[in-house]
């Protein structure tokens, strides 16, 4: 995700960090080469030619934008809706964390077994939905016998609740939360297995490849066709305008593509990995043992 102050106007305009620009350029570039290749052979051959008409261009630039409209309404519903759903995680863990001290002690040590795994499964659902190597991560709060258990298990996120659920039992069997209590601690178990659910339909139903693959195509055939419709009225200058046509449609496209994946790696994604250093900070501090550092931006990006 972009971190950074608010920049001015002029800053905006010529910023590249963040940008989809350096993505598209070949697309748009590829673009504005077929515009001045048309603009030339008209010029050559074709300049008494009678002007037609761009109402077409018109009607389909319309239908090309409610199009890209909408797609980016649902991509963004998509990112926005992982980043409650990583919020309310991060609400989860300290609310359990708050009343499992309150319940148990701050020195219980289910209290610190129960919190261990919490902490293992932040982790662990990040490297699920990132499809990322999460062992070291693990290990570092489980040790090496129990991260790999855990990374062993078809789905190690839910292993770790599981584990955190049985560290629960343990406590109601021994007297140490009434039947008030466990049902206390499991909502917010309940939560996080919530939580999961929403953050795993999020990342295994992306948008209908049928709908990505129309807009898509429209957009290359309105930027290829545009050049015919524009060359007889705009002349010399119609490879400038088709290729910041090109650059909003094709900008517009790209960026969809990259808010429909939230728990991406990209620029733009959510930062998994500032989140799970949040839950690893209020954990940390909450069994009083050395407190990591949250994760600073590098090159305004957090990941």
């Amino acid at each position: 995700m972009i971190v950074r102050k608010r920049q001015n106007a002029l800053a905006l305009l010529f910023a590249l960090q963040g940008s989809v620009l350096p993505r598209i350029f070949p697309q748009v570039l590829c673009a504005g080469m077929f515009g001045l290749m048309v603009a030339a052979v008209h010029s050559s051959h074709f300049a008494n030619v009678a002007q037609y008409t761009t109402s077409p261009f018109t009607l389909l630039g319309i239908a090309l934008s409610l199009f890209l409209g909408f797609r980016n309404n649902a991509a963004y519903d998509r990112w926005w809706e992982a980043r409650k759903q990583w919020g309310r995680m991060v609400y989860e863990v300290r609310s359990l964390v708050r009343v499992s001290e309150a319940l148990l002690g701050a020195t219980h040590p289910e209290r610190r077994e129960l919190l261990v795994w919490l902490s293992a499964f932040g982790h662990a659902l990040r490297g699920g939905l990132r499809e990322r190597d999460v062992r070291d991560e693990v290990a570092a709060v489980l040790g090496e016998a129990r991260a790999a258990n855990a990374l062993a298990a078809q789905n190690p996120a839910d292993y770790c609740l599981r584990e955190a659920g049985r560290s629960l039992g343990r406590c109601f069997e021994a007297g140490c939360i009434d039947g008030q209590g466990l049902r206390i601690l499991d909502e917010r178990l309940t939560g996080l297995a919530e939580v999961q659910a929403a953050s795993e339909r999020i990342c295994r139903t992306p948008l209908p490849y049928a709908y990505t693959l129309l807009v898509h195509r429209t957009a290359y055939l309105y930027c290829y066709l545009l050049p015919f419709g524009l060359v007889g009225s705009m002349g010399w200058f119609t490879p400038l305008f088709t290729a910041i046509v090109a650059y909003t449609f094709f900008g517009l496209d790209a960026l969809a593509e990259e808010l429909e994946q939230p728990f991406g790696e990209t620029a733009n994604a959510l930062s998994l990995d500032a989140i799970c250093r949040t839950v690893d900070i209020s954990i940390a501090e909450a069994l009083d043992e050395p407190v990591p550092e949250p994760l600073a931006p590098v090159d305004h990006i957090l990941l």
